[in-house]
């Protein structure tokens, strides 16, 4: 169905409220939904569930696992929502997806365009609509630009998923076997500002908001660039995940070097564990992620814990030294033999075992950079 795209209207010529669709009903929120989804509301829930060919509960199941609430038997639906009841159902039918692996699908996406959509219009679009003349309304202003900008955001989106979708593609292959699909071995940190709380309370929120986004832009900067994935960001706290326990610790020591270089940032401290580790809707589970966050809670101002397994990790890939004397031995042994002396990238100091709640005794390693 070809979609009309009507311009802004002059004031005093916008439609009386549908009676169909809510008393509350806003007219320029109902064009711009029309422009945004291209096509006219013209089911209810029934009516495109059979339309669709699928049960009204199954098409209620995908409905709310995308995040929309239930809206009854009002005429909301369009076009793209039939289609899209359409496609998920014929992936099950065809025994691509299990019923509940599509509900899955439905949600992930939900729950992932959903953040993107609500920062695009909080942070984004609200910036862009500010009245560029004295007189005009935001809402003169809106349309037009949603208008321009709405193709080439949907180009973006797509080329950055299916990059993201090639890079994670990748990492699922070359797996070792079908299990470490699911549950892989991964080095899991955790960076979290210190006082954060404090801030909250003598900050005032414009100001506390800006710190939070540096932060994260900050982590996601340098997490992305050493080659690390962020799995999500907690306003005060970046979890992040990697392959291999090397990519972890720099990644851990880089976001250290940079805030302590920032004078209006909070001192930071990270947690990292290395074990197994289950992932689910791109984030991760499991007692790696706990200990991650245990250590993350107990770790020195400006300052990496890491477990003995991450330790041994670092030791085994000729990263760090088992121990300082025996980098003193190899070191004066291969000045004696006209060699090169090993070149560790890190330094490892045990600390003292300390009881960790949920977790038993833990014997954390401090992280540091050689020389």
């Amino acid at each position: 169905m070809e979609s009309s795209h009507p311009g802004p209207e002059s004031p005093g010529s916008e439609k009386p409220d549908d009676p169909e669709l809510g008393e509350d009903s806003n007219p320029l929120a109902l064009r711009l939904e029309q422009l945004i989804l291209g096509a006219d509301r013209r089911y209810t829930p029934f009516q495109a569930a059979r339309s669709a060919g699928v049960s009204m509960e199954l098409a209620s199941r995908f409905w709310r696992a995308m995040g929309f609430p239930d809206i009854g038997q009002a005429k909301a639906l369009t076009e793209a929502d039939v289609l899209a009841l359409r496609r998920l159902a014929g992936l099950v039918e065809a025994g691509l997806l299990s019923e509940a692996m599509a509900v899955q699908v439905a949600r992930s996406t939900g729950q992932t365009t959903a953040r993107l959509a609500e920062w695009q219009i909080d942070s984004f679009l609200e910036g862009l609509t500010e009245p560029p003349e004295p007189g005009m309304t935001r809402t003169e202003v809106t349309y037009p630009l949603v208008e321009l900008l709405l193709p080439e955001l949907e180009e973006f989106l797509v080329y950055v998923w299916r990059r993201q979708l090639a890079a994670a593609t990748g990492r699922v292959v070359q797996a070792a076997d079908d299990e470490e699909m699911v549950d892989r071995r991964l080095a899991v940190g955790f960076a979290d500002l210190v006082g954060f709380t404090r801030l909250t309370r003598r900050m005032e929120e414009e100001e506390l908001g800006e710190l939070v986004e540096a932060f994260e832009t900050t982590a996601a900067d340098l997490v992305a660039a050493h080659g690390g994935r962020l799995i999500k960001t907690l306003g005060d706290e970046v979890l992040y995940a990697a392959d291999d326990a090397g990519t972890a610790a720099e990644i851990a020591l880089r976001l250290i070097e940079t805030m302590a270089n920032d004078e209006t940032m909070p001192e930071l401290r990270v947690g990292i564990a290395f074990g197994t580790v289950t992932t689910r809707m791109g984030d991760v589970f499991g007692t790696t992620v706990n200990l991650a966050s245990r250590l993350t809670s107990i770790a020195p101002r400006d300052a990496v814990l890491v477990d003995g397994a991450l330790a041994e990790e670092l030791v085994r890939t000729g990263d760090a030294p088992a121990s300082e004397t025996e980098a003193a031995a190899l070191a004066e042994k291969a000045e004696k033999e006209g060699e090169e002396p090993p070149a560790y990238r890190f330094a490892l100091q045990p600390m003292w075992q300390r009881p960790v709640r949920g977790l038993g005794i833990v014997e954390p390693w401090l992280l540091a950079r050689r020389g």
